[in-house]
């Protein structure tokens, strides 16, 4: 028995591995490859020069590869590439690259991703994060692995959001959010650390000591920023938990929330 819906709309030149279930009524382009154990429901869209791997789960009416929303955008050949066991909730959105970007939208591994989440153009995703309801990235953001984004969170564009770090209920994330670091608020700020969500993923006390010793660097101890920074890089390398603050600190360039 086909796996593919007779109603479902699969162009010829499409690299579909042959268990990968599609629903009724869903499209899918010439130019998208997906891999083995995928399952996309009813009324999905899937276009561009998308790539999805193995064991994601897309739910109707998702709309994943279509053209970014940038006025300079020419019909150039930019992609989205979704990683593994990905779960994709109903009418999420997720557009390709730009040339002037890095040319991809990137999305890793085991993501949950709820309903009318936005990822827009050249957005890089890691692994293991939660986007609740109507989160949505502008385009350039790059969010760390294990991030959690509350619902109704807006993250400007060319903004990061570093591993472990949280978002609260309709958080404006207008600058960088440093590792571990909690961001609430309009005009999000600092809300102290994400420690339960340390706890949970392993951490032991003394790890999550260190991170608090970085965080009253940043944000207790009345530093400049620049000072704080070269204070919190001279640490980076001192214990596994706090490598993530070098590259942090090297990719920004939008200053942090304070």
């Amino acid at each position: 028995m086909s796996l593919i819906h007779q109603s479902a709309i699969v162009d010829p030149k499409a690299e579909l591995d042959s268990s990968v279930k599609v629903g009724p009524y869903t499209v899918i382009g010439p130019h998208v490859r997906i891999g083995a154990n995928t399952e996309i429901g009813s009324h999905v869209v899937i276009e561009g020069h998308t790539t999805i791997g193995e064991n994601n789960r897309i739910f109707q009416f998702a709309s994943l590869g279509a053209q970014p929303q940038d006025k300079k955008y020419q019909n150039e050949s930019t992609r989205l590439i979704i990683g593994n066991g990905n779960t994709i909730r109903e009418f999420t959105t997720f557009n390709t690259g730009t040339v002037t970007g890095i040319g991809e939208t990137r999305i890793g591994d085991d993501n949950w991703l709820m309903a009318y989440v936005h990822i827009a153009h050249d957005c890089v995703i890691g692994n293991h994060t939660i986007f609740a309801n109507n989160a949505s990235l502008a385009g350039h953001v790059t969010i760390g692995d294990w991030v959690i984004l509350g619902g109704y969170t807006l993250v400007f564009q060319f903004c990061i959001i570093g591993e472990h770090a949280m978002t609260a209920f309709a958080a404006g994330v207008h600058k960088d959010v440093p590792p571990y670091v909690m961001a609430a608020g309009y005009r999000a700020e600092p809300s102290g650390l994400n420690t339960e969500g340390m706890r949970r993923r392993g951490f032991t006390p003394e790890q999550i000591a260190n991170v608090k010793h970085i965080y009253k660097l940043i944000y207790r101890q009345g530093l400049g920023f620049e000072e704080a920074r070269q204070q919190v890089l001279a640490l980076s390398d001192t214990a596994v938990e706090l490598n993530v603050f070098k590259p942090f600190f090297e990719n920004s360039t939008r200053g942090i929330i304070r």
